[in-house]
């Protein structure tokens, strides 16, 4: 079956187990091109598991994955790892820096790694580090900087090379409330203005306001969404893989 031409992610009926457990159990969405969606649940729901079958970080054994009318569940390793690479952001509820890099280093890295030229790469992560209100650090290694700080370096480095689709794990769950909102209000405004579409798992029913729509999990299955939604539903099969 192929996927609703209005969603650029796509999944049907995700059943995925770790150690002998369920972890997700008949999970599908569609998400559409531009959208900031929210998968909002407790800690243990399932969310970071359900991010990582879409972004092709799980293999799937019989459910479906698609990305843009592309099956991911039929790609190989390193097929994967150039659409995570390509056209893919991620973010952690850590920041995850290289200690030895400076914070402009650090947002630049992807595209230094893609082989873009260290100007155009530097230029590209300064503006993005003034965006989250960081510019003015860019010379600091992360040692020197808050929590908030780093995090928001890893918010830039995620959205450097303008992904198509923006994962995001929690992105402000070690930062404090106020921080957070800032950070998130100023992602989802780039976002908007960049024509991303993001993922945003969350337990915090503010944060998930931010979106257009949100699905909530609890306990690995999908059990509302705040709106109608065009993606399929149905059931299968998948297992965790690194």
């Amino acid at each position: 079956m192929a996927p609703p031409d209005n969603d650029v992610l796509w999944a049907r009926s995700l059943h995925c187990t770790l150690e002998g457990s369920d972890v997700l159990t008949g999970v599908s969405l569609g998400v559409r091109e531009g959208e900031i969606l929210a998968l909002i649940g407790p800690r243990g729901s399932g969310k970071t598991t359900l991010m990582r079958c879409l972004s092709g970080q799980t293999v799937a054994q019989q459910g479906e994955v698609w990305f843009n009318s592309s099956p991911v569940h039929t790609m190989n390793q390193a097929q994967r790892e150039r659409l995570r690479r390509d056209r893919f952001g991620w973010i952690d509820p850590e920041p995850g820096l290289v200690p030895e890099l400076t914070a402009w280093e650090n947002a630049a890295l992807p595209l230094l790694l893609r082989g873009v030229s260290h100007k155009a790469a530097k230029t590209s992560a300064l503006e993005w580090l003034e965006r989250l209100d960081i510019g003015m650090h860019g010379r600091k290694r992360p040692h020197a900087l808050t929590q908030s700080q780093r995090q928001r370096i890893a918010i830039a480095r995620a959205l450097v090379t303008t992904p198509s689709l923006l994962f995001a794990d929690e992105p402000t769950a070690s930062l404090h409330r106020a921080d957070g909102s800032q950070v998130l209000r100023t992602l989802t405004a780039a976002a908007r203005s960049h024509g991303i579409t993001v993922l945003l798992a969350t337990h915090d029913s503010e944060v998930a306001a931010l979106a257009d729509r949100s699905v909530a999990l609890l306990d690995g299955r999908r059990v509302g969404t705040a709106a109608p939604t065009t993606g399929a539903e149905g059931v299968a099969a998948c297992s965790l893989s690194v």
